[in-house]
């Protein structure tokens, strides 16, 4: 989910360039496509900021790498210090 939202971020510039280039008359890009753009933008930032934080560990953790062990996958988590 991270990667699509790095990538819609990346590509934000473009599609709104693009967006103006098709609703542009003289005077620039409407007042609409405006603030489409900004509330876009927010709710990306947003999202990117809160699944930040949803995937932290703890403060004073470390984290513990993904082991194998008697033929099982231990996938890796946090440990206390």
């Amino acid at each position: 989910m991270i990667r699509l939202i790095e990538l819609l971020l990346f590509l934000a510039p473009f599609i709104l360039f693009a967006a103006w280039r098709v609703t542009a008359t003289a005077h620039g890009p409407s007042p609409r496509v405006v603030a489409a753009s900004i509330v876009l933008l927010g709710v990306l930032v947003g999202a990117l900021l809160w699944l930040q934080r949803e995937g932290a560990l703890p403060t004073g953790s470390t984290y513990v790498p993904a082991a194998l062990h008697d033929g099982r996958i231990i996938p890796g988590h946090g440990a206390p210090p």
